[in-house]
């Protein structure tokens, strides 16, 4: 049975937040039904849930606390990075096939729909689950976290003393644990795998608006995600001293179109402790900003064309 489609007097009525709302709200509820993806939560949360048990450690036992916390994050933000990318892209990759499918997207677009209500709408429907499955996510692994943050700061303190460390010892060794746990900069780097997420969601819905097939959009997203990663190195290499104007103006072009990742890898150092640098946060929130839009409107461009 296909999906219930959108109420033809809410959609076709009013501004254009309230048409985005209903068709994101819509969306939403859609994903949320298709148990195909309930796989993916299950494995995010036994992956982040299985930090419960300890891993072998090869550190000495004053180490040993640090590194469980370190592994802990890294698996967490790991789990949490595949799930979203994942199922962004995929999510996103079946929207618009099914709609088609269902004779949705023609029920909505004969209301009348404008085509960048329904893209936008559409985009802010998986957008909206990834953060909620994100937040989720978080929750668990912040408790997690802090429940073995105070396991191992006590067990720690209970062996300093015993080994007759001075005070200050004791203190640097609470605020090397301390500063391992749930903190402020743990979760900025959590909002920069949403907005990750939120950067191949939109790409995949560009993606999707010249494709038929679901397959092509997933492979073609994840190819480009990929290549996101290598981006600035290749770069760094084509305007090497010597490169022509050319060759500048293409790697320009490539690095306008495709989003370059390497930025987006900072958590990396959130997990060994470091502070998530402000000015480094808005610089990609900034990022993420301008690719949703730029594909959003490409996105528009695209289906504008299209006979339905």
């Amino acid at each position: 049975m296909s999906e219930t489609p959108v109420s033809p007097t809410r959609s076709a009525s009013g501004s254009h937040a309230g048409r985005i709302s209903v068709i994101a709200t819509h969306t939403f509820t859609q994903l949320v039904r298709m148990k195909v993806f309930y796989f993916l939560a299950v494995f995010a949360v036994i992956t982040i849930g299985s930090n419960f048990f300890d891993l072998p450690q090869h550190a000495g036992p004053e180490a040993a606390g640090t590194n469980i916390l370190n592994s802990i994050k890294s698996w967490s933000v790991g789990t949490m990075t595949l799930f979203s990318v994942v199922f962004a892209i995929v999510a996103t990759a079946l929207l618009l096939p099914k709609d088609v499918e269902d004779r949705t997207l023609y029920t909505i677009l004969a209301k009348p729909v404008p085509r960048l209500d329904y893209l936008a709408g559409k985009l802010l429907g998986v957008i909206l689950l990834v953060f909620v499955s994100l937040a989720l996510m978080d929750g668990l692994m912040t408790a997690v976290l802090q429940i073995r943050c105070s396991m191992i700061l006590s067990a720690q303190m209970e062996l300093a003393h015993s080994r007759g460390w001075s005070a200050a010892e004791i203190a640097s060794l609470r605020n090397d644990i301390v500063s391992q746990g749930p903190n402020v900069s743990l979760q900025a780097a959590v909002f920069v795998v949403f907005l990750r997420a939120s950067i191949m969601a939109s790409l995949a819905l560009l993606v999707s608006t010249f494709s038929t097939s679901t397959l092509f959009t997933s492979i073609i997203s994840f190819m480009i995600y990929f290549i996101g990663h290598f981006q600035a190195d290749a770069r760094g290499v084509f305007l090497e001293a010597g490169a022509g104007w050319v060759t500048r103006a293409i790697a320009l072009l490539v690095a306008l179109v495709l989003p370059d990742f390497h930025l987006f890898n900072e958590f990396d150092a959130v997990i060994q402790g470091q502070v998530f640098p402000l000015m480094l946060l808005g610089e990609i929130t900034g990022i993420g900003l301008f690719y949703a839009v730029f594909y959003v409107i490409a996105s528009w461009f695209i289906f504008a064309e299209k006979e339905f």
